[in-house]
């Protein structure tokens, strides 16, 4: 019997059944003749065709998921990201600036502060305000401190002498507060996995098992060594350098890994506490091949790992409780406004001498204190997209750990751990008139309701700390922050005459909000007019749309970047050219997008 032919390039449901009938019409003339949409040969044929839709719909899902570039599924794009080298990030972790306000008496011989009083306000102090998102003080403030401003507060009603000074010390916060747990592993297990039970954590401060050893966190299971802050006892240096830098071997050892649904694991290497007493470098007599042409192996144990100088990737704990700390946000916004934070919770004080002090006096500075931030408190707390995860993939594999082209120091940047603080958007510019390799970067944070904010001085701190490790020796960098063009868009459409046009006006407003201002854009980014006219047509009930407009927004809740949209816009008019050192925004979609029906 001849070979009958089958078409494989039928793939939907149409032609798939239009084979299928072909195929029996041509070789079962006599077996099945009706055909017909209510014959049960016909019913048969859509099974098998529904089937076949299926299938072919499955298999080229699955062949898209298998590659970054069409990969559409966002837990697919971060698997696949992280085989290029990038580590998904945990829950956004807000930094800023505080201002404490505390009450100190004044000293029983002079009109001046008693210096007795002044104490340390010790890190993890935890603050929280009109949010009630939870904030540490990651810093000791010392009040103490020269620098701080003293006001008088207090004054004797009859003398007029003070009674009380006010004391201004400024102190770094980090949203999230502290928590502990205890895991309880058995018997030896290679890279022992395990999971913590808070969602939404932002650090992994330490783990130590019961026996008192303590496992430090690594970016990666083969790194050994990592860089230790000693104080600086040095007191001529100690202003400019509060720590120095020391290397530490870490045989105890894990990783943090982040999933897509806000859980935190931790994960150990497969090593022993006995490889820490033996000898690492193995005897090569006692594991490789013999060489006289037998075919056995010398040791029945063999394993090509045993060749590797390495203590197997870190010890795993065995038979022993693990303590956790970390830390972890309590609210879903991280974010604080400016004077959002009020109140001092948990005040954690050292005095030099307690046991001179008046508990009385102790105990109206305590109850007096007060807290303000005078800066937003900001960070990224939004769930970045599968696009942006996409392109962070595709930097982190071309920078290499190092800072060399622009695209680089963009990829650094978006990669500076969660801890220090995150960066919504970022643009790198060559100060083209500066005589060395002087460049910008120009940043953008985000604000409570997730648009745009300009950043504050500790995330520029941090992030050009961050860079420091990574930049070319003769590159200079500046961090400054972004402009925000807040913009409207103006349109007019024709609608058909039997809808309701208020319906049709809140749908286009909606669907420039779901698919075009959902991701906001990056620094120097245009906004396409050409975009918004092919949204607003796709519309049900809209004709056409006849116009579009943008306009500059300022003052108020808008920033006071004046934007000239006219003089700006492309020569084709289908899109508004924006600088390099700012975003476009439209920061209230139900205000400023007005819809007109011509």
């Amino acid at each position: 019997m001849a070979k009958r032919p089958i078409n494989y390039t039928s793939r939907d449901f149409q032609t798939i059944k239009n084979d299928l009938e072909n195929y029996a019409k041509r070789y079962y003339p006599t077996t099945f003749k009706d055909f017909s949409e209510a014959s049960f040969g016909s019913m048969m044929l859509d099974m098998v065709a529904y089937v076949g839709d299926q299938l072919s719909f499955y298999a080229d899902f699955q062949a898209n998921e298998s590659f970054l570039d069409s990969a559409i599924r966002f837990e697919n794009i971060v698997r696949l990201s992280e085989t290029l080298g990038y580590k998904h990030t945990g829950a956004a972790r807000s930094t800023g600036l505080v201002a404490f306000y505390m009450l100190i008496p004044v000293a029983a011989s002079s009109r001046a502060p008693d210096t007795d009083y002044l104490p340390i306000l010790q890190a993890g102090t935890t603050l929280t305000g009109d949010s009630n998102a939870v904030f540490t003080l990651i810093e000791d403030v010392d009040f103490s401190d020269p620098a701080n401003e003293i006001t008088v507060a207090r004054t004797n009603t009859t003398t007029g002498n003070p009674t009380f000074f006010a004391v201004r010390a400024f102190g770094q916060v980090v949203s999230g507060q502290q928590f502990s747990e205890q895991i309880t592993v058995g018997n030896y297990q290679r890279f022992l996995r395990l999971r913590l039970e808070n969602s939404n954590i932002t650090e992994v401060i330490s783990v130590k098992d019961s026996q008192g050893n303590e496992y430090f966190e690594v970016e990666h299971l083969s790194q050994d060594i990592v860089l230790s802050q000693v104080p600086n006892n040095d007191s001529s240096t100690r202003s400019t350098v509060p720590y120095n830098i020391r290397t530490k071997p870490v045989p105890r050892r894990f990783v943090t890994e982040y999933d897509t649904s806000g859980n935190t694991f931790i994960q150990f290497g497969y090593g022993s506490s006995e490889n820490l007493t033996s000898n690492l470098i193995a005897d090569p007599a006692d594991v490789v091949l013999d060489v006289n042409s037998k075919p056995y192996v010398t040791d029945q144990t063999f394993d090509p790992t045993n060749l590797i100088k390495t203590d197997k990737f870190g010890v795993v704990p065995t038979n022993t409780t693990l303590t956790i700390d970390y830390t972890a946000n309590t609210s879903a916004t991280s974010n604080a406004a400016v004077g959002s934070i009020t109140t001092v919770v948990t005040p954690q004080f050292k005095f030099k001498d307690r046991s001179i002090l008046s508990e009385t006096v102790i105990a109206t500075m305590v109850a007096g204190i007060e807290v303000d931030n005078e800066e937003p408190i900001l960070g990224d707390t939004a769930e970045l997209t599968g696009d942006e995860v996409r392109a962070r993939a595709f930097g982190t594999y071309a920078s290499q750990n190092r800072a060399v082209t622009r695209e680089d120091y963009i990829s650094l940047a978006y990669r500076m751990p969660p801890k220090f603080g995150k960066i919504k958007r970022v643009n790198v510019i060559r100060d083209e008139e500066s005589l060395k390799r002087n460049l910008n970067l120009y940043i953008l944070a985000e604000s409570n309701s997730g648009n745009f904010a300009a950043p504050n001085t500790v995330l520029k701190e941090n992030l050009k700390t961050w860079l420091e490790q990574y930049k070319m020796v003769n590159d200079t960098v500046d961090i400054l922050s972004g402009n925000i063009i807040n913009i409207g868009i103006r349109y007019k459409i024709i609608a058909e005459l039997d809808q309701n046009k208020f319906d049709i006006l809140e749908n286009c407003t909606q669907k420039l909000q779901d698919e075009y201002l959902n991701v906001k854009l990056n620094l120097g980014e245009p906004v396409y007019l050409s975009e918004i006219y092919k949204l607003l047509n796709q519309v049900p009930g809209v004709i056409d749309t006849t116009e579009v407009e943008l306009f500059n927004l300022t003052g108020g809740s808008y920033s006071n970047y004046t934007y000239d949209i006219r003089s700006h816009m492309s020569n084709d008019g289908r899109y508004l050219v924006i600088p390099p050192d700012a975003a476009a925004e439209v920061l209230l979609p139900g205000t400023d997008i007005v819809g007109v029906i011509a």
